[in-house]
């Protein structure tokens, strides 16, 4: 005796405001918090580190998803995006979705002037899967959003034992006088710190709060730029000019990839 098929399960429904969505599927799937994303700094159609992009996406769409995602296509889709936009200068993001739904969104430009020296708050908290620049970061955004309330900039995630892992949206990076030290603890290696540390004589090792007072100076990195640190919880930072200056040529020393 056959099985009968099975009838494919009715169409979501989904209504905004009481409207019905124009596309119920694509945003119930946009809308499901599963996915990953890259984000990037566009200057006259062009990228940095655009292949380590390229790569992160596919990475992740290979862990999560369980198939590839083309460079070229992304690459195509961007530019696309990005021309549709009418800027050449723009913040662009790329999420990737189940089923390989691509979204890009293209802003307004972050500021190309060096960062302000910025204050983190410790915080108890790591991310999940931390080498996946995954989506639904309510721990970031809600230590993020807890830190910009107590009056700092940033928060600094870290274990329960005070390890320092990175910071809610950046990475961070201690000068020890010698080298440029990033925390080993599990972290997403961003785009701008991929590029930075095989050209500032980089190492990895374990930070932890208890370490700070053994440290000159820091800074933090993201898709935004960089910015030096002025202080963790009650530990002040000096803001070292030459270190900051060294750290700013070794990034304006990376070449522009055309979209």
């Amino acid at each position: 005796m056959t099985t009968p098929p099975v009838p494919p399960a009715p169409p979501a429904h989904v209504e905004i405001d009481g409207v019905p969505a124009a596309d119920p599927e694509l945003l119930a799937t946009l809308m499901g918090g599963f996915g990953h994303f890259t984000a990037m700094q566009v200057r006259d159609g062009r990228v940095k580190g655009l292949g380590l992009h390229l790569e992160r996406l596919d990475r992740s769409t290979r862990e999560l998803f369980d198939t590839e995602l083309p460079g070229d296509r992304v690459r195509a889709l961007l530019a696309g995006a990005v021309a549709a936009s009418g800027r050449r200068d723009c913040s662009a993001r790329v999420y990737v979705y189940d089923g390989l739904r691509v979204a890009t969104v293209v802003r307004e430009p972050a500021p190309d002037a060096p960062g302000a020296p910025q204050r983190l708050m410790s915080v108890d908290y790591l991310r999940p899967a931390a080498h996946i620049k995954h989506l639904g970061g309510f721990g970031q955004s809600y230590h993020f959003t807890a830190a910009r309330r107590a009056g700092y900039d940033e928060a600094l995630l870290t274990s329960a034992r005070g390890d320092i892992a990175e910071g809610a949206i950046t990475n961070i990076a201690f000068w020890d006088g010698t080298s440029v030290v990033w925390p080993s603890a599990p972290a997403l290696a961003g785009i701008t710190m991929a590029l930075l540390e095989p050209l500032l004589g980089s190492v990895r090792r374990p930070v932890s709060l208890t370490d700070l007072g053994g440290y000159r100076a820091a800074f933090v990195t993201n898709s935004r730029g960089i910015a030096p640190v002025s202080g963790i919880d009650t530990v002040d930072f000096a803001v070292d000019e030459e270190l900051m200056k060294r750290v700013h040529a070794a990034y304006d020393s990376v070449e522009w990839d055309a979209l």
